[in-house]
């Protein structure tokens, strides 16, 4: 009875590391078309850029050019991918009662970044576990604090403008850039 119940775990184990690697090989496809969709929900939720925010000036430098993401392996490609990601979710899950963006838009972007978010987190996981892969090396976690340090600073803009319409118009451009450059990453992996 234990030997039936050993082999059937080891065959449940088996299966779902398969299912988990095919999942990480469409990664890349299904990270595009996720990106796309979500391209086009940040520009339907909030519309076109009001004309009274174009006074607005910001000081962001291009998230390229601050993150300077070297990034030669595929996992350090991901994991950069899924801090931006999870950041930009955390920025849409702050104070947005200034916005007269779409409701129904705002929530299905944020399902669409949580989905993202969950995909790449389960084939770093995986990828973790199948090769050992270290992922606390210096340069990963350079990657990871220039990330935290630029959507630092898009915080603190939020603030310093008090959540207002052409603060929120601005990021929502700015985040238009960001998932460029993830579209970028996308390709590398």
């Amino acid at each position: 009875m234990s030997t039936m119940r050993l082999l059937h775990i080891c065959l449940v184990l088996l299966f779902s590391t398969e299912i988990s690697s095919q999942h990480c090989d469409l990664l890349s496809f299904q990270q595009k078309k996720l990106n796309k969709d979500s391209l086009e929900l940040l520009e339907k939720m909030g519309g076109n850029f009001p004309f009274q925010c174009f006074s607005e000036r910001t000081d962001f430098k291009s998230m390229q050019d601050v993150l300077k993401l070297q990034l030669s392996q595929k996992e350090n490609a991901k994991l950069a991918i899924q801090n931006i990601l999870q950041e930009i979710f955390t920025v849409f899950s702050k104070n947005l009662t200034q916005t007269a963006w779409d409701e129904i838009s705002i929530i299905t972007f944020q399902n669409k970044l949580h989905q993202q978010i969950e995909r790449l987190e389960a084939c770093l996981g995986f990828q973790k576990e199948k090769d050992g892969t270290k992922m606390g090396s210096d340069g990963l976690v350079l990657t990871k604090l220039k990330i935290k340090r630029y959507f630092q600073g898009i915080y603190n803009f939020l603030e310093e403008k008090q959540y207002s319409l052409c603060a929120w118009e601005i990021i929502r451009m700015e985040m238009t850039r960001g998932f460029l450059l993830v579209d970028q990453l996308t390709k590398s992996i």
